[in-house]
């Protein structure tokens, strides 16, 4: 069976297949300050009550966060006798990157491209509502060819209260009308709203700007189900699509 990591900024989520299929899925908080034994028993744990018949053969990982790759690549080594496949410059992902400088792209939106390219097709703007919310064009032909890059909605909602003397931390969520009547309802208004505001110009400009016809447009990561369910922009909204990239990267090798 595979292990499929990503490391977030905010979150590690962890994915089990068998073959193609997500059998189970967890997230834990991003820390840097856990050691390789900490990994690696809270690794095994959760498989020892989740699938204790699981056998891991291989492990896949994504990184945005250099800072644990340590401990977390020894703890794989050390508790599972695996070496992992990371997600770098120079793997097999059947996507060109035509960007200027190709090493600056992060391997979340390297796996998330290759996830909606392979499963969904292409032209495509990939959308990831992460800590930072990405916009990704991928072209007919698998080339990577440009993104947006935005403060991701929690980010600029606690922008919000933090930069704030009197404004209330707040619930994201939908709210029925942008017609706020109280401080809570008037930010909650102004956070959904303006953020399905956000992403349906953004989509509309990169389609207009690429010139392109009949593009899809993939949406996935935590918030991603709250904005998509608001606006016809999202054709479709897949909350393992980062998991399915990596184990799609993790099959090209072969």
């Amino acid at each position: 069976m595979l292990f499929a990591i990503d490391v977030g900024n905010t979150n590690i989520t962890v994915g089990l297949f068998d073959g193609k299929t997500l059998i189970k899925q967890f997230r834990m908080i991003t820390q840097t300050s856990r050691t390789s034994d900490e990994y690696g028993v809270f690794l095994r744990q959760w498989l020892a009550i989740n699938s204790p018949e699981a056998k891991i053969e291989s492990v896949v990982v994504s990184s945005v966060v250099p800072n644990i790759m340590h401990s977390l690549t020894s703890a794989i080594i050390k508790y599972f006798d695996v070496k992992p496949l990371i997600v770098a410059p120079g793997i097999k992902t059947g996507i060109r990157i035509a960007i200027q400088n190709p090493k600056e792209l992060g391997a979340d939106r390297l796996v998330d491209a290759v996830a909606a390219y392979e499963m969904y097709g292409g032209p495509a703007i990939v959308v990831d509502f992460g800590t930072a919310t990405t916009h990704d064009l991928v072209l007919e032909d698998g080339t990577f060819a440009a993104g947006v890059t935005s403060p991701g909605i929690r980010l600029a909602a606690n922008a919000l209260w933090r930069g704030t003397a009197k404004l209330p931390e707040v619930e994201i969520k939908k709210v029925d009308t942008v017609l706020g009547t109280d401080t809570v309802s008037s930010m909650q208004a102004g956070i959904y709203y303006g953020y399905v505001g956000q992403t349906e110009y953004i989509i509309n400009k990169m389609k207009k700007e690429s010139g392109l016809d009949g593009i899809k447009v993939v949406a996935t990561g935590g918030l991603g189900k709250l904005i998509s369910e608001a606006t016809d922009s999202i054709d479709i909204y897949d909350p393992e699509l980062t998991l399915h990239g990596l184990r799609i990267i993790h099959d090209k090798q072969k």
